[in-house]
């Protein structure tokens, strides 16, 4: 009880300071062009709220971003004079008391320290908050709005207390509460953003809240990567991890040599080997694409079939990234390497760029929203399989951009036929490249421009 106690007369005391403040900031007048984004999570991870802020800065905004800096953020952001990034402390979990008791306080001391950040900002026309994590952004929000006249912008990923039923169970007390939150406070926004057409139709039937579907889109930087950019990347990444490097030396002292390229220093020509490995780029489940490579695809190597050796790179940072990584790393397949990278932000559209195939394995705890990282693979015309759920067809048109499975078995009989005379010009592979090729798709900030600008300049 003592740290509640404390919490709540740090409320008590810093609320009319907090208001004060805030109140004599609003009063020496506001940025008409200003806008206030807040990410309660890590700004470097959030990169659909990173494209919002970068385009704002292109069309003359200027932006206060608060979140956690747990990892960088793109140096676009932090090389722009027009956008200021306000650093949050997230509060660690008590060791005391019952876990509904221990979230309650990180909630309240995340408001109130909320709260203050955002009184002690230039007050903006508009307020983008990221939603999920809503709780307690959305309320803080709403207020601090009502305090400068702000109006609220909601940019709907996904419903934060879905994600919580994935823990707790969906009738769990907690879920139950912030469902409410959730659909209460979302309310009183002023505008709202989302991902899909599936959310926006379940917002308006469910919540009554009206959205506009904002896809999300590729950034520019997302594209095809170059054979000689694709071969630098190859060489930097082998310094660290052996899938990169050469199997065997080449003769010529004036060739360089990766796992996939050769470049000859005399012409400053680059090609690709002959019998190169395959290169699968995944970030996913760690457990689900362990066990998959552990049983399927080996055993489809194995038996036989004409399939290349594989080189999978799993980019994730989830929590059992460790863990995996010593498995695999003791792990001893004949025809598959694996290597976790860590990537610097502007390496991972190159891997991209470089890669044969993608594969997804996410799914959404509410069924209504899309893997981003699907959406970069496009961007570099990567085709991908990818796990379905309910709405995925928004993004992955099965047998034209890519696949679609069901499940492990699904998965491998895709990749056999996929990389069945590997690689084969003639074959599906490169089919639904062209596919992605031949599709120009809209970026994002062309895509913002469509969809989100006529809204920030017109209410």
């Amino acid at each position: 009880m003592a740290a509640f106690r404390f919490v709540l007369l740090a409320l008590c005391l810093l609320l009319p300071l907090l208001l004060l403040g805030g109140w004599k900031r609003w009063r020496r007048g506001r940025a008409g062009q200003h806008v206030v984004a807040v990410v309660l999570g890590d700004v470097g991870r959030s990169p659909r709220m990173q494209y919002h802020v970068l385009s704002l800065a292109k069309h003359g905004f200027s932006v206060t971003l608060l979140g956690f800096c747990n990892s960088k953020p793109r140096d676009e952001l932090l090389q722009n004079n027009r956008i200021q990034i306000v650093g949050l402390t997230e509060l660690q979990s008590l060791a005391v008391g019952p876990r509904v008791f221990q979230y309650g306080v990180k909630v309240v001391f995340q408001a109130v320290y909320l709260l203050w950040k955002l009184m002690w900002s230039e007050p903006g026309t508009y307020i983008f908050l990221q939603n999920p994590p809503g709780l307690p952004g959305i309320a803080v929000c709403w207020f601090v709005g009502c305090l400068c006249g702000s109006k609220l912008v909601i940019d709907w990923h996904n419903y934060g207390y879905s994600i919580m039923g994935l823990v707790h169970g969906p009738n769990h007390p907690l879920v139950l509460l912030a469902k409410w939150y959730e659909r209460f406070f979302g309310r009183l926004s002023h505008l709202n953003l989302c991902v899909t057409n599936a959310m926006r139709e379940d917002l308006a039937e469910n919540w009554h809240i009206r959205a506009v579907t904002v896809y999300d889109k590729p950034a520019s930087f997302f594209k095809e990567t170059p054979l000689d950019v694709q071969h630098r990347l190859f060489m930097k990444l082998g310094a660290s991890h052996s899938p990169f490097r050469a199997r065997s030396e080449p003769e010529d002292p004036a060739m360089e040599r990766s796992a996939f390229t050769e470049w000859d220093a005399g012409s400053g020509l680059v090609t690709r080997l002959h019998g190169r490995p395959a290169l699968l780029v995944s970030s996913t489940s760690w457990t689900e694409l362990f066990i998959f490579l552990n049983t399927e695809f080996e055993r489809l190597t194995l038996d036989g079939h004409n399939l290349p050796s594989l080189v999978c790179v799993i980019t994730g940072k989830g929590p059992l990234r460790e863990y995996y990584s010593c498995l695999i790393r003791q792990k001893r397949f004949q025809n598959i390497q694996v290597c976790t990278p860590w990537l610097e932000a502007e390496d991972y559209p190159l891997l991209l760029g470089s890669a044969d195939l993608g594969v997804c394995l996410h799914t959404s705890s509410s069924g209504l929203d899309l893997p981003m990282k699907v959406v970069d693979m496009f961007g570099c015309c990567l085709p991908v399989c990818a796990v379905n759920f309910k709405c995925l067809h928004e993004l992955v048109k099965h047998d034209e951009n890519g696949l679609v499975f069901e499940d492990s078995e699904e998965l491998a009989a895709q990749l056999q036929m996929l990389f069945s005379n590997f690689p084969d010009p003639a074959g599906k592979l490169n089919l639904f490249r062209k596919n992605l090729q031949e599709s120009a798709q809209l970026r994002w900030d062309e895509s913002w421009v469509q969809t989100v600008l006529p809204l920030v300049t017109d209410t």
